[in-house]
């Protein structure tokens, strides 16, 4: 039995009492309104039995809590008239435990618990005003103390190790207690840390290109000219002569660039602040020959304030466990990057995170936004356990049926997102049948410069030649928003979602757009390949896009140069705009594809990465729904091939409705293939045509909602 009570200004469940879960987890556990079982309770103030909890898409599960082996649920809201005062749980290992009778048991109970509940609420609240009064005189509570926050998903796995901070400025240089062991090194000892280092880079340079050929191009390379300059080096040798340590020279010189970089004003110069202190923790280990300690962070989980791109290479490079962003700084190439690279990540805004010992463990959780400081024997032995059902989850996902289709026989692709040329064997292994979406900004996001003809052709020829003919749709690029190019000196934006990004990008500057078109059409001479503009906004916008690609292949047929002479041109359909004018558009483009994530962002303006409006996200508002028909409607009328990229295309619980519509092509993350792959196979079309038939009528949320669970609750029976 549980108790949560809701926090009206954070608009969370906070986990109260309980009998039967773990003790610890009491006033850790925080749901948003709307999230798990217990969240859906509250937000739609509605009881919700389950015979077997975990089969319901809402089930969320939360490590550490030792709620797996109840099977068994019932929650019932606590209302104090038409406010939300908290939810009381039930929970048994027995499935189908509660019957409709416990229902109405538990509902008188909670009536006769929300008088008390509310006024102790109010008492809380005045002890919460005097303490906000007495904030300024009380300290804070140590970084100590710490041992649960509560923070976002960003990237999924687990992690354990030890924090080690990645910051801007020199001042924690040399806060690794490795560091100051005494050591009486000379000049040929330094000669000898300086040779390995630059031998080491090299070897991790030459590594990350032949794993990540398509964005490591020279991401070492501010370390290893650094390294090279005879005045960095110089310096250090001067100091050696003069009678210092070698260990006191080191750290003397790297301070020095420390101080230079960090109080540059060119931003780019900035920048390399983590590049000098990397160098001189690698210059040092190598004084102490730690042979064994090359890794750099092996062993460490990061935490840092703000990241960029080539940071996250470059920590996948060298080792580290995982990452904690912390400040709210969420950029969505970072997160998509993290991804890629299967390096787990949580965002949180506790800065107490940075005060943590090094000596400590803290383990993170990227699927749910957990971190955990020094956690007990028991929950690492539990994450290790799900990774290891991970495992065998997508060792089963193998075999699964060569087609995807219905239950009742209808044909469903599924397709792959793709960000790095590395998540293509687990793509094709998972058995994606094309890629739906390439996303093409990555080898600009993590250069120093625009990338030439020449490399893009290399990274998409790979790509081609890996992909052995199958369906490839290229985006072209999409930089802007919150995805930048720090090497790029455009103006500041008030509204960059809204500003110079995508083909607006493209179309302002013609030949970046040109470079990236030639290498295109080169590596796909021999391919079955799409070309596909992203945030088009009318139909000039892709006349006029359409019309660069012309001429490139006219240039490349000029110039006797082997290309494709007639790819398929479309665009993606991410604005409202597009949604009105969606039959012209389907006359003139060669295909459609639904960007999901960013169409439901500007129906509904609403910020998707801010967390106090994710509850006014709701991809399955009646907007949304009519403007995902009318598209579908369109690319059926003129005979278009349709495909939906998004978040909407991997939940089971609104995927019915795509398929009802007439949306039979969806691209997904690799990893989501399988969930996917079972769950169109659990559906009849004729169900789901019915379905969004219903949905269409509806107007209210509230009804939809229902719906839905309704649906899904007689395709689990």
């Amino acid at each position: 039995c549980s108790v949560y009570l809701y926090d009206e200004e954070k608009q969370e469940l906070v986990l109260t009492a309980t009998q039967g879960l773990s003790e610890l987890s009491v006033g850790q556990v925080r749901l948003k309104l709307g999230e798990g079982l217990t969240g859906v309770a509250l937000k739609e103030l509605r009881p919700i039995r389950e015979g077997s909890g975990s089969r319901n898409p809402n089930y969320k599960f939360i490590p550490g809590i030792y709620e797996e082996k109840f099977e068994a649920f019932l929650a019932v809201p606590i209302l104090r008239g038409l406010s939300r005062v908290g939810v009381l749980v039930l929970q048994d290992p027995v499935t189908d435990y509660f019957d409709e009778n416990d229902t109405k048991a538990l509902l008188a109970i909670a009536a006769q618990l929300a008088s008390t509940i509310e006024n102790a609420k109010l008492l809380m609240a005045l002890h919460r005003i005097r303490t906000d009064l007495e904030a300024e005189k009380a300290p804070a509570v140590p970084a100590e103390e710490l041992r649960f926050i509560k923070g976002k998903a960003g990237a999924r796995g687990y992690a354990i190790g030890h924090p080690t901070v990645f910051s801007i400025g020199g001042e924690d240089f040399l806060q690794e207690s490795e560091f100051t062991r005494d050591i009486t090194g000379g000049l040929e000892d330094f000669q000898y840390a300086l040779s390995r280092t630059e031998q080491q880079l090299e070897e991790l340079q030459t590594k990350m290109e032949k794993r990540l050929a398509d964005v490591a191009s020279m991401i070492f390379s501010a370390h290893l000219l650094i390294v090279k300059d005879p005045k960095f080096s110089g310096a250090m040798i001067e100091l050696i002569k003069l009678g210092s340590t070698a260990r006191d020279a080191i750290v003397a010189v790297i301070k020095q660039y420390i101080e230079l970089f960090a109080g540059s004003k060119n931003p780019r110069l900035r920048e390399k602040v983590q590049d000098v202190k990397d160098l001189g923790h690698r210059l040092l280990r190598n004084l102490y020959r730690d042979e064994e300690d090359n890794a750099d962070y092996a062993g460490h989980v990061i935490i840092a304030g703000e990241l960029l791109p080539s940071d996250v290479l470059k920590l996948s490079a060298q080792n580290a466990e995982g990452i904690i962003l912390v400040g709210g700084a969420e950029t969505a190439h970072v997160t998509l990057l993290a991804k890629s690279l299967e390096l787990p990540l949580v965002l949180t805004n506790e800065e107490r995170v940075f005060q943590i010992n090094p000596s400590r463990r803290i383990l993170i959780d990227g699927d749910h936004g957990n971190i955990y400081v020094d956690p007990e024997r028991a929950v690492i032995d539990q994450f290790r356990q799900m990774e290891e059902d991970q495992k065998e989850a997508e060792a089963v996902a193998a075999n699964m049926a060569e087609t995807n289709e219905t239950a009742d026989g209808k044909r469903v692709e599924l397709l792959a997102n793709i960000n790095m040329l590395s998540e293509l064997k687990v793509a094709r292994q998972l058995r994606a049948e094309g890629i739906g979406l390439y996303r093409s900004e990555f080898p600009f996001i993590v250069r120093t410069s625009f990338p030439s003809e020449e490399e893009q052709y290399r990274v998409y020829r790979t790509l081609v030649e890996k992909m052995e003919g199958m369906e490839i749709t290229f985006r072209t690029l999409d930089v802007g928003g919150d995805k930048a190019l720090s090497y790029f000196p455009g103006k500041q934006e008030n509204n960059p979602f809204l500003g110079l990004r995508a083909i607006r990008f493209s179309l302002r500057y013609r030949d970046v757009f040109e470079h990236q078109l030639r290498a295109v059409l080169r590596a796909g001479h021999d391919a079955n390949l799409r070309i596909m503009f992203p945030l088009v906004s009318s139909i000039d916008d892709y006349l006029e896009a359409r019309s660069v690609v012309e001429d490139c292949i006219a240039k490349l047929t000029e110039e006797g140069i082997p290309h494709i002479t007639h790819p398929r041109i479309g665009v993606m359909i991410e604005l409202p705009a597009v949604v009105e004018i969606a039959d012209e558009l389907a006359r003139e483009v060669d295909f459609l594809s639904i960007g999901g994530n960013d169409l439901v962002q500007y129906i509904l303006a609403v910020d998707r990465t801010n967390e106090q409006m994710s509850e006014l996200y709701q991809s399955h508002h009646p907007a949304v729904l009519r403007a995902l028909k009318k598209v579908a409607d369109a690319a059926r009328r003129h005979k278009k091939s349709l495909s939906f990229c998004g978040e909407m295309a991997a939940d089971p619980r609104m995927l019915p409705f795509l398929l009802g519509i007439g949306i039979h092509r969806l691209s997904i993350e690799p990893r989501k293939i399988p969930g996917i792959h079972n769950a169109v196979r659990s559906y009849s079309l004729k169900d789901c045509r019915k379905l969004a038939k219903q949905l269409l009528a509806m107007s209210r949320l509230r009804d939809i909602e229902q719906a839905l669970n309704d649906f899904h609750a007689i395709v689990r029976a």
